[in-house]
């Protein structure tokens, strides 16, 4: 993708991944305003930038995909991928998400909550996929609760189904997310079992009491097998993202917890290579319309990782930082090195020029 890169003797390429980078609403431009961005605007100004609205730009999962050469099935193969990130063997069978969400109605429409806005302990996430796979049995659905937020779904062969990812369903209304294709009166049945069986569950009776949202539905995503072989397009992958983590160990690319900052991953990367790291911040105030969230957050990463790592570029610690901007309306990707920083007709502008 950047050939020009690979001809260069420049140490460290560092790739930032950077979902919902920029409001998706362009109706609302004053969310800019007052932002304190200098590193950012200059990086973004100074940098070769490329934009592209290919499918696999617009969402981590499908960018994710396309540097490791992982084709899409139905879906964008996440399950298998997290699943293997999360200790489990996804040999050859078919592997969906089946998250525990929380479905509330607001204005006629049923509106998605994720668990990343109500906890979830494993005691309750074990007992509640024990009664979804005693009631399935006959089925050949089997239900693995590997994480109390990521459960998943082995089924006996792939079903005609495309699904939307978990990331762009949170915060929405499902009408038009739930799952397409073939298959997919069958498995909107099977949901309708699963939210009357999880609607009078113990575990969501004492949820209630206790004043927590009630666990009454899971989503499908992601659904896939896992290829033989993956290549591996970095020597390390820094993340929160089980699915990143999962791509790198099947690359057999180290995988490394995502640091505190920028500061912290100079300290403990090895100095040379080519490194991604996902930084999804912006990603859960922009699917919950949290504006001021959104803003907190762009100025957390502006003084944890955008500043410092433009420091190590003028100082040659690192020899090229990408940075890849993704969005419903495709990516906006920027690669400077230290020579592209003196470029001094290319002017600095407000961040919601780019936007």
């Amino acid at each position: 993708a950047y050939p020009r890169a690979a001809m260069i003797n420049f140490g460290m390429h560092c790739h930032l991944l950077l979902p919902d980078l920029f409001w998706p609403e362009r109706d609302f431009p004053d969310i800019y305003r007052g932002l304190d961005t200098p590193a950012l605007e200059r990086l973004l100004a100074k940098g070769r930038r490329h934009a592209a609205a290919e499918p696999f730009a617009t969402s981590a999962e499908a960018w994710l995909s396309e540097r490791f050469g992982v084709d899409k099935q139905s879906d964008w193969p996440a399950a298998p991928y997290c699943l293997l990130a999360d200790g489990g063997e996804p040999g050859l069978h078919h592997w969906l998400r089946a998250d525990p969400v929380h479905l509330e109605l607001e204005g006629g429409r049923l509106v998605l909550a994720d668990s990343g806005v109500f906890p979830v302990s494993q005691q309750e996430a074990e007992s509640l996929a024990d009664s979804l796979n005693a009631h399935f049995s006959g089925d050949g659905l089997v239900f693995y609760p590997l994480r109390p937020d990521r459960w998943y779904l082995r089924v006996e062969r792939a079903p005609a189904l495309e699904t939307t990812a978990l990331s762009e369903a949170a915060g929405r209304s499902i009408d038009a997310l739930l799952p397409r294709g073939a298959d997919a009166p069958y498995w909107r049945a099977r949901l309708n079992d699963i939210q009357m069986l999880l609607h009078g569950h113990a575990v969501n009776e004492e949820r209630e009491r206790a004043g927590k949202l009630p666990i009454n539905s899971v989503w499908l995503w992601g659904g896939g097998t896992l290829p033989q072989a993956v290549p591996a397009p970095f020597n390390a992958v820094w993340s929160r993202d089980p699915f990143a983590a999962g791509l790198a160990q099947a690359a057999r690319v180290v995988a490394r917890d995502l640091p505190q900052d920028a500061e912290d991953f100079l300290r403990a990367c090895a100095g040379a290579g080519v490194d991604l790291i996902l930084l999804d911040r912006l990603r859960a105030p922009v699917q919950y319309g949290d504006a001021q969230g959104w803003r907190e957050g762009l100025q957390q990463l502006e003084r944890d990782w955008f500043a410092p790592l433009l420091d190590a570029l003028r100082q040659e610690r690192i020899g090229m930082l990408s940075l890849h901007a993704l969005g419903p309306a495709g990516a906006l990707s920027v690669e400077a090195t230290r020579g592209d920083l003196r470029r001094f007709w290319r002017r600095v502008k407000p961040l919601a020029d780019y936007a």
